[in-house]
């Protein structure tokens, strides 16, 4: 059910004062009953509102997992501690030479495929603010 969007459902004009004949307002408080049962029924539905759990917390399984954005939009993350923390892993998409940011800035990372020679790599690259460097291996990973 869907969360209402407006008060259109819910007139008052038949209860807005003593004047007015109770008889008239009882298709009002009806459709008012209608809205309050939307109201209840959208928690934790699809254009509705999220359940908290009792830490007051949005429950995993109404979070969508996936952030997207459309264009050039990019999806920046500002925790208030300055740390962004990844509990598990991060996959960068594998890119060549060619499909690098074509103004990247300093602070850019990828997973460099093929190098403009076209010859494998499969390393990490980061932008130093004027070239692309690759981060140095230490060894194999055993």
């Amino acid at each position: 059910m869907a969360w209402p969007t407006d008060s259109s459902g819910v007139s008052t004009s038949n209860v807005d004062s003593a004047t007015k004949n109770p008889a008239d307002a009882r298709a009002d408080i009806f459709n008012a009953f209608v809205e309050l049962q939307n109201v209840i029924d959208g928690r934790g539905q699809a254009s509705g509102v999220a359940s908290l759990d009792s830490n007051s917390q949005v429950p995993q399984s109404q979070i969508n997992p996936t952030l997207t954005s459309s264009g050039t939009t990019d999806i920046t993350l500002s925790p208030a501690s300055s740390m962004v923390k990844i509990q598990d892993f991060i996959n960068l998409n594998p890119v060549a030479h060619a499909s690098l940011p074509s103004s990247p800035v300093q602070g850019d990372v990828a997973f460099l495929t093929t190098d403009s020679l076209s010859a494998s790599q499969n390393k990490l690259v980061y932008y130093n603010g004027t070239a692309w460097r690759y981060i140095d291996e230490s060894g194999a990973v055993d």
